[in-house]
């Protein structure tokens, strides 16, 4: 299950980070909330889709190679680390979309993690 979990999310994530690199613009506009945070940053938007491709590829990985897990639980840790960003905003009330918010960042971090991680039948050491 952790693989295959994995393996949806790095579609999701190889998805968001190629549109981030090769259609900034387009994403930038599309995704809710994202022009609310100021005006549209094409070297910010191609660096954060960078991370979410890397991201995405090691999850990838991880979904292909079960031994792979320390690279997924690496891509895992960006996902978690921008979720507690959303987090926080949420908490304080600077959050106009947080269902959109949880269900497109938070939710997949958490499963990210999960999916990253080796499971009880020995996958670290296959």
């Amino acid at each position: 299950m952790q693989r295959w979990i994995a393996g949806i999310l790095a579609v999701f994530n190889i998805g968001n980070g190629l549109a981030m690199l090769f259609a900034g613009s387009a994403w930038w506009a599309s995704v809710p909330g994202v022009a609310d945070t100021g005006p549209f940053n094409p070297h910010f938007v191609a660096d954060v889709g960078a991370a979410f491709l890397v991201a995405g590829l090691a999850l990838a990985a991880r979904a292909f190679r079960p031994v792979s897990w320390p690279a997924a639980l690496a891509g895992a840790g960006f996902l978690a680390a921008h979720a507690l960003i959303h987090l926080v905003m949420i908490a304080s009330g600077h959050d106009r979309h947080a269902v959109a918010d949880c269900l497109s960042v938070i939710a997949p971090a958490a499963l990210a993690l999960y999916a990253a991680f080796p499971n009880r039948q020995g996958e670290s050491h296959a």
